[in-house]
């Protein structure tokens, strides 16, 4: 295990992955080096004029700064560490601001990059290239480079321990490659990590997809469940009466077509949401609501009418202007109501509700109650009422649903404003 771990630094892909990383670094060294140079010699010369190389060397050291805090030098570093060091960064998030400690950050980051770099080019042109004549030279491929050598005790003579010399020079600058790529490799999610706001952002972005899945996930299970349950209760009830009642048949088989449109519809829609990419001008949710508008509390007669083809009696209270509830208030209060009539249909079977729906200008309430049959199943943690507790809640609303006198009881209170 010893000599594995040894031995392991000179054969991993991954030190020579990460070498290649460092010697970028310096690789982007150089310019600085050249133009550090330049400016010393030139200074270092009486007959250069001061006052105009001195203004000259302030606008370099200026434009050689800016680099380190670039949005975009930090996304390039970000890339080439997840790629080369094998950190796994996260990519910034475009919406976040990057605040003075990012940038300050990244700037580190880029002068350790560039420094460790220039150490491992100057291995590789040193130490590594002596190592390779020295080994070179014990199989007579060297020519004349190591006349009159002398390092110590040993001279161009002593092939043999000039050879394991350059051997141990070339396993020395690999270790000291290995480690450096170690040391980079633990201090880019330091540096190059993600910032506290970069996390909340994450966080928020995350936040808001898995939201939208929900949604979407409440509109099948809403839509599609209640057109599964009327279309199923019609299609029973038209097989019953077939015989001795036709015109209840025809009109179930109707009121079956209407409903397998709307839910194809209503399918089509949710479908082509999750295929689309997001427009610049609508948020997905803004654009479910504009795309749903049709089932809004505008369609209650439409909803009703299907629930009472299935033999259920609804009673309808409504009071005050449906119009004036905003759009997706209206939506929700639409998708609680068919749930409501949907559960009522699916545990209750054909019973008589009462429904009321009332605005008083500030407040949407919704009302629905049935007697409770012997074959009632629902219980209080029901996927469908979990569904409309997540509409009640993204509204800031307030909802109850249980057993009451007798009857199986939905209240809801959503507050009528501005859509969220």
């Amino acid at each position: 295990m010893r000599i594995r771990a040894v031995v392991a630094p000179l054969v991993s892909g991954a030190t020579y992955r990460r070498g290649v990383h460092l010697l970028l670094g310096g690789v982007l060294l150089l310019p600085y080096l050249l133009v550090g140079t330049t400016f010393a010699q030139m200074l270092s010369m009486s007959e250069t004029p001061r006052a105009p190389t001195l203004v000259v060397l302030v606008l370099a050291v200026v434009v050689g700064l800016v680099p380190p805090f670039l949005r975009g030098t930090r996304a390039l570093e970000i890339v080439a560490a997840r790629s080369l060091l094998g950190v796994p960064l996260p990519d910034p998030p475009v919406t976040a601001e990057q605040g003075r400690e990012t940038r300050l950050r990244a700037a580190l980051w880029f002068s350790v990059h560039l420094a460790i770099g220039g150490l491992v080019g100057a291995l590789l042109l040193i130490p590594l290239v002596m190592g390779v004549i020295l080994v070179a030279q014990q199989f007579g491929v060297a020519g004349g480079t190591l006349v009159g050598f002398q390092l110590g005790p040993l001279t161009e003579h002593d092939s043999v321990w000039l050879a394991l010399l350059g051997v141990a020079m070339l396993a020395g600058v690999v270790y000291a490659v290995a480690g450096l790529g170690s040391l980079a490799a633990v201090m880019a999610p330091v540096l190059l990590g993600p910032s506290p706001a970069e996390r909340i952002a994450a966080l928020e972005a995350r936040a808001a997809r898995l939201a939208e899945r929900n949604r979407l996930a409440r509109e099948l299970h809403d839509s599609i469940g209640h057109a599964l349950t009327v279309t199923t209760l019609q299609a029973a009830a038209a097989r019953q009466l077939l015989d001795t009642d036709p015109a209840f048949a025809r009109e179930a088989l109707v009121a079956i077509e209407d409903t397998g449109r709307a839910a194809a519809a209503d399918l089509d829609r949710v479908l082509g949401m999750l295929r689309e990419s997001e427009r610049a001008d609508h948020t997905p949710r803004q654009r479910l609501v504009d795309e749903a508008q049709p089932h809004g509390l505008a369609g209650l007669g439409r909803l009703v009418a299907y629930s009472r083809g299935t033999g259920v009696e609804v009673g309808v209270q409504v009071s005050g202007s449906l119009d004036e509830v905003p759009a997706p208030v209206s939506l929700e209060g639409y998708r609680i109501i068919q749930e409501s009539l949907t559960n009522v249909l699916r545990h209750a079977g054909p019973v008589q509700v009462a429904l009321r729906v009332a605005v008083d200008g500030r407040t949407l309430t919704i009302d629905v109650a049935n007697p409770v049959t012997g074959s009632d199943s629902r219980r209080e943690g029901g996927r469908g009422l979990d569904g409309m507790r997540e509409r009640v809640t993204l509204l800031g609303g307030a909802m109850t649903a249980g057993l009451e006198g007798g009857q199986w009881r939905v209240s809801v209170r959503l507050p009528v404003g501005e859509a969220p």
